[in-house]
């Protein structure tokens, strides 16, 4: 669903400044000046941390409205698809090894714990489909198709409940999604600098063809197609804010249309309500419209920030660690939030607490559970988080917050 560090999401390129004239000075012998190193867009980086922490708390209290008031997927799509436009400056192949380099480690660190205790527990084989099955393994370690799961794993009243596998392989589709735009993108830009409008509206087309039952595409083959579609807008929207394309329309004509497709896709939403109520999650053509909206409307009156402003640099530390750890964490927070539940059932264990509060741990237990999930990254972050400083070929760090990059940029030079 993006400090110095270079996770799946590569760091973007700073506002260019306007150059003020001025009258000739006299050159006077001095040394050459350093180059300046491009800083982060701490815009960016905000939007980030904030998608990253509101799927956190979907996936907690299942709150349908959170993807319409916050679209995180759309948002995380485009961000990405407007760093690996500027990527693309260098020569595409090496730039798409570098983005695979990047995602794919953290990847394999998650699928060698989940994976075999999968096994562990009970997962075997399916002698049906013979080879096939063992090929479809391979999607553990490139994610080119959706990677295979039991259906049920573990046993009733377990410490792991029989759908821990579907809820902890739940993630990998992004990372799906993201292997596919990454290995599009040399494409898709050359599309998007030639028919502009048309490769940015061309998605949300195909998601109304797909992603309505209009054409159905079977099997794991179009589940990624349909998020290719949904998702596909919001990239494509990443190269109009790298391009600049987006600050050359009038700001009133693109707020308009973003509001038209917003209203299309609540519109549309209403009349394809699931199970689930409002999950836009669950009804393609609303999630690609109103997320393309948003974004843009995102994007349209994004600032160049190379330092959080006001009482938002409070926060500095946990977002430039939450985009050191973005894969991490999006990978790792289903498991740590079905962690959550057998470590809070242990405190009726405990003396006194069952017997006085346990009816307030009953009826606060998401919130508890919220609470408790964030330490539990903390561990991950801890444990497996440097993976991304190694597959970013960097050395490995275990709480990259930024402190001491800055602490050295604030010290006094050495005379």
């Amino acid at each position: 669903m993006t400090s110095s560090y270079t996770p799946a999401f590569p760091p973007p390129r700073p506002a260019p400044v306007s150059a003020r004239s001025a009258p000739p000075a006299p050159e006077a012998p001095s040394a050459p000046a350093a180059p300046k190193r491009p800083g982060r867009d701490r815009y960016l980086d905000l939007l980030r941390a904030v998608a990253l922490v509101r799927v956190v708390v979907f996936h907690v209290f299942g709150w349908a409205w959170l993807t319409i008031v916050f679209p995180s997927m759309g948002v995380m799509f485009a961000l990405a698809g407007s760093l690996m436009a500027r990527s693309l400056d260098r020569p595409a192949p090496a730039v798409v090894r570098a983005r695979l380099r990047r995602l794919l480690p953290p990847m394999w660190a998650f699928a060698a714990v989940v994976v075999p205790v999968m096994f562990v527990v009970g997962w075997k084989p399916l002698k049906e489909e013979g080879i096939w099955w063992f090929i479809k393994l391979g999607c553990y370690l490139f994610p080119v198709g959706a990677p295979p799961y039991p259906s049920e794993n573990g046993s009733p009243g377990g410490f792991l409940e029989q759908s821990w596998a579907d809820q902890a392989v739940g993630p990998l589709w992004y990372i799906r999604a993201y292997l596919w735009f990454v290995l599009a993108s040399p494409l898709l830009l050359k599309a998007f600098r030639r028919l502009p409008w048309a490769t940015l509206l061309a998605p949300l087309g195909l998601t109304a063809v797909i992603g309505t039952g209009l054409v159905t595409v079977p099997g794991e083959t179009g589940e990624g197609l349909v998020d290719f579609a949904v998702f596909g807008s919001c990239w494509v929207l990443g190269f109009a804010h790298h391009d600049g394309l987006l600050k050359k329309v009038p700001r009133y004509l693109v707020v308009s249309l973003a509001a038209f497709l917003m209203a299309f896709g609540l519109w549309w939403a209403a009349g394809h309500l699931t199970q689930e109520g409002w999950n836009l999650d669950e009804i393609p053509l609303a999630q690609s419209a109103w997320s393309l909206g948003f974004c843009a409307i995102l994007l349209q009156y994004a600032p160049s920030w190379q330092r959080l402003p006001g009482r938002l640099a409070r926060w500095d530390r946990l977002i430039t660690l939450a985009n050191n750890r973005a894969v991490t964490i999006y990978l790792w927070h289903n498991v740590l939030i079905m962690a959550t539940s057998p470590l809070l059932d242990e405190l009726w264990n405990i003396p006194w607490v069952g017997d006085h509060i346990g009816q307030y741990i009953d009826s606060s237990y998401a919130e508890l559970m919220l609470l408790l999930v964030w330490p539990l990254l903390a561990l991950v972050i801890l444990a497996v988080g440097w993976v991304e400083d190694v597959a970013a070929k960097r050395s490995p760090r275990l709480w990259p917050t930024g402190a001491s990059a800055k602490r050295r940029k604030n010290a006094p030079a050495r005379q």
